[in-house]
């Protein structure tokens, strides 16, 4: 792990490795377009749990393959975006806050560490077994502004018969 604003995954035993030693729990049978609202929802609880004013950054969801599976009936949907507080003790603030509500409403808080990078920044790794659902969180505290980088990741869906996944 690098202090790059984009994680490249969020960690092992979440519904976003895509590891093989891992389950990636089946999400059900959904468009990619609903599986996107879905998870863009799972994205606002996150925001709203942060508790703290400041600033998400705008990218929307993107689809990939789900390991394993035939790419042209399952998928799933990964959503990165960025959190910006209005300083450094805000951010401290909206991490301790994630930490609690990271432990309720069906969350499970799987992993809290310190990364290799030269600022160590603090990560949070939680699924959602209901949601089919994981987020990583990365603390950039020590940057010039603070942010949070959060990437929530779905289970594996099924498009609907006659339906295909739509690349996004």
């Amino acid at each position: 792990m690098n202090d790059s604003d984009s994680p490249n995954s969020p960690g092992e035993g979440s519904a976003g490795s895509d590891d093989a030693s891992t389950a990636v729990p089946y999400a059900g049978v959904a468009t990619t377009d609903e599986a996107a609202d879905a998870l863009e929802a799972v994205s606002s609880k996150i925001y709203q749990y942060a508790g703290v004013p400041g600033k998400a950054s705008e990218p929307g969801p993107g689809v990939r393959e789900c390991a394993g599976k035939d790419p042209e009936r399952f998928f799933r949907v990964f959503h990165p975006w960025n959190f910006q507080p209005g300083s450094a003790a805000d951010s401290d603030v909206a991490m301790e806050n994630l930490k609690k509500r990271l432990n309720t409403g069906g969350w499970v808080l799987k992993k809290e560490y310190r990364d290799n990078s030269e600022n160590e920044n603090l990560n949070l790794v939680a699924d959602n077994e209901s949601e089919k659902a994981s987020v990583w969180i990365v603390q950039y505290r020590d940057r010039a502004k603070p942010s949070l980088g959060v990437t929530v990741t779905s289970g594996c869906y099924e498009v609907p018969e006659g339906a295909k996944v739509e690349k996004f």
